[in-house]
């Protein structure tokens, strides 16, 4: 949709619809002290996972018992991990009401896509046929050793690095992660939902990895086949999947 004033050819400006890419934080609880240790819990090793990105707040999720929920804390919560606030969907009248009041503007319609972080980890699986890995715009090639403490993040783009990933670092890419030494840290790819995404290394030894939110920690044991030895790892359906090369 279009529109510009009749009779005149230079308009100042015109107006036209437009779509934004927008997050959702959906909301299952209304008590933001649970809400603000569960991000701290996701997010505080990654402080710049988000980039003032817009964000709607999805109530339609919320249990039937909340109460008015105190969205003025709430914005202040969610920028804090650098998230933008600046619409509410579902809810109940009274949390809509509260909502305006701080600024939200509701939106009658939201259509989720994937999930950026799952609550649950999953178990390997037997391999299936799953799409091959899904480009990304560029490569960030990195071609050092990464030390403890040490953060990567290729935002929008896939990760190369050169050399050992150690324990308690962490590579977070867009797109794919490629790691020519040992993967001793923290490997997390598809960070914003690409769930073709995939991990490779010469010699999987990760602390954590995760593909678009499903995660595995080191507390469960990799098998034997792909442990310490060139392997991949992609996501098929819900569950990781880690196969040698």
């Amino acid at each position: 949709m279009s529109a510009a004033p009749a009779g005149h050819t230079r308009a100042g400006f015109d107006l036209k619809s437009a779509t934004l890419p927008l997050i959702a934080v959906v909301l299952k609880t209304g008590d933001l002290s649970a809400l603000a240790a569960e991000l701290k819990a996701r997010f505080g090793d990654t402080p710049d996972f988000f980039d003032q990105d817009p964000v709607v707040i999805n109530l339609a999720q919320l249990p039937e018992d909340t109460g008015t929920i105190d969205f003025a804390k709430l914005n202040t919560l969610l920028r804090k991990y650098r998230m933008r606030p600046i619409a509410v969907h579902g809810g109940t009248s009274a949390q809509l009401g509260a909502a305006a009041a701080a600024g939200l503007v509701e939106t009658p319609d939201i259509a989720h896509t994937l999930p950026l972080a799952a609550a649950e980890p999953a178990p390997a699986a037997p391999a299936e046929e799953a799409p091959a890995p899904a480009s990304a715009a560029g490569t960030l090639v990195i071609d050092k050793p990464l030390r403890s403490g040490q953060q990567i993040y290729a935002r929008g783009a896939d990760l190369v690095v050169l050399a050992v990933v150690n324990f308690g670092a962490e590579v977070i890419a867009d797109g794919n992660i490629h790691v020519y030494g040992p993967l001793r840290g923290r490997a997390i790819a598809g960070a914003r939902g690409n769930t073709g995404a995939r991990i490779f290394s010469t010699c999987l030894e990760a602390q954590l990895i995760s593909i678009a939110g499903t995660y595995r920690t080191s507390e469960i044991a990799m098998p034997p086949e792909v442990l310490g030895k060139a392997a991949q790892v992609r996501l098929i359906g819900e569950k990781l999947v880690m196969e040698a090369l």
